[in-house]
């Protein structure tokens, strides 16, 4: 059972797009806000850590399909406020990684990852694998070499990437330990 199911038992239809829509402004929102020096980032891999941890690989999946399907209608829902351009662009190998991201770290849940530590271990993981389509993107697309890679697509952004990973399961955790203590 993931907290969502656990929050709203009703699934229905309305329930489900309601929460597909709602985790997916969510994203939105959290990508507009940029944090960190010297490279900013923004917050959008931690709020879709969370839709992922709390929806489950299906519906946290769905969300992303939803997202992107919101971006490429021309909505400036992707960092930057950017939208449609920003899927053929040189992060799009990101954007698209954003579904896998968000089922891997629902398919924890979905097997019953509750805690802290196994939540943090799937959310460490799913931003760790999201950079293989987030690199191969700009390596065939533009011709980016591996030190290119590396140096300016990756390692600024893997301590950004662990503590986000950390602080969504800490989220996702701290709901289901509000949610026990709320039915004790």
């Amino acid at each position: 059972m993931t907290l969502s199911k656990a929050l709203v038992p009703s699934q229905s239809l309305l329930t489900r797009a309601v929460m597909v829509l709602g985790g997916s402004l969510f994203i939105a929102l959290a990508a507009q806000v940029s944090v960190g020096f010297p490279v900013p980032m923004s917050l959008q891999t931690l709020a879709i850590l969370i839709v992922g941890l709390g929806f489950g690989a299906r519906m946290g999946a769905l969300t992303l399909v939803a997202y992107l399907a919101e971006g490429a209608m021309g909505l400036p829902v992707f960092a930057g406020g950017a939208s449609a351009p920003a899927l053929m662009g040189p992060t799009a190998g990101f954007l698209y990684g954003f579904v896998l991201m968000a089922w891997i770290a629902g398919f924890a849940t979905d097997r019953g990852a509750r805690g802290f530590l196994p939540m943090a271990l799937a959310a460490l993981v799913a931003s760790a694998l999201l950079y293989i389509p987030g690199l191969a993107w700009p390596a065939l697309v533009m011709g980016k070499t591996v030190p290119e890679l590396l140096s300016g697509w990756m390692l600024p952004f893997l301590a950004g990437d662990a503590v986000k990973a950390v602080m969504a399961a800490l989220v996702v955790a701290g709901g289901w330990a509000a949610l026990k203590s709320r039915k004790a």
